[in-house]
């Protein structure tokens, strides 16, 4: 069975969204990247609300140092928010490159990063 590019990341990012979930404390960091713009969103799930969001409309260049700049302008959109820790979902795309530029350019502007604790890896993993 052969499936092409749009359809492998549409599985992808399915996968991972089976495990991500945002909340109001916790939000969703919804990155899109495409070959004219990138996006963030901060999305509450639960409420199926966004809270914040950043693009490069608006005259910020899609490469690498547009990423960065994005990352930076999403991090301040979210702590003007109340937004401070959050959990990334990278869309189906690998982590390198400009998806890695904003996450760690907002993390460098103050967002943190949620990861699962380890007692509860530790506990699964015994099962």
């Amino acid at each position: 069975m052969s499936f092409n590019r749009i359809e492998q990341k549409k599985k992808r990012h399915m996968r991972l969204r089976r495990r991500i979930s945002g909340t109001a404390e916790r939000p969703r960091m919804s990155i899109c990247v495409t070959n004219k713009h990138m996006y963030v969103q901060f999305i509450d799930d639960a409420a199926g609300s966004t809270l914040a969001s950043a693009s490069t409309l608006k005259g910020i260049k899609a490469n690498l140092e547009g990423a960065k700049s994005l990352g930076a302008a999403a991090a301040e959109a979210a702590k003007a928010k109340g937004i401070s820790l959050v959990v990334v979902d990278r869309g189906g795309n690998p982590y390198t490159g400009r998806i890695a530029a904003i996450v760690e350019s907002a993390v460098e502007n103050g967002l943190k990063i949620s990861v699962k604790p380890a007692a509860e890896t530790s506990a699964q993993e015994a099962e």
